[in-house]
């Protein structure tokens, strides 16, 4: 399985992004996605998820009602939309997928088995 992350890019406060993360090499219905970012100098931090069940969505506080992640699984492909964006959400994001996560997993890295290469996310105020 791999992941391609793309839609990152520089962007004033308060602009719009929308990343794509595209699955290849597997099944994307059977598989949890979930988005992550590292900011310079800090550990990687969950930012949103969809189950690959009931496309279930989780979001980490700082992100709700300004991102919404949702899935296409004809086009094997998930998206983060991110709106609102603030300097805070500055940032490298990843996306990552797993095919055995139960709900209660699917904000901890460590539980997702292939992740993507980053795209930079840059905000400028």
């Amino acid at each position: 399985v791999q992941l391609q992350a793309s839609g990152g890019g520089l962007v004033q406060a308060g602009g719009s992004l929308r990343l794509s993360c595209a699955l290849s090499g597997g099944t994307f219905s059977r598989y949890t996605v979930g988005w992550f970012r590292q900011a310079p100098g800090m550990g990687r931090e969950f930012v949103a998820a969809i189950h690959h069940i009931g496309g279930h969505s989780y979001y980490v506080d700082s992100v709700k009602g300004r991102f919404t992640i949702s899935r296409d699984n004809a086009k094997n492909t998930a998206y983060l939309q991110m709106n609102s964006l603030k300097p805070e959400d500055t940032a490298v994001y990843y996306c990552a997928a797993d095919a055995s996560l139960i709900l209660s997993t699917v904000r901890a890295t460590t539980n997702y088995d292939y992740w993507g290469k980053g795209t930079l996310v840059t905000v400028s105020s």
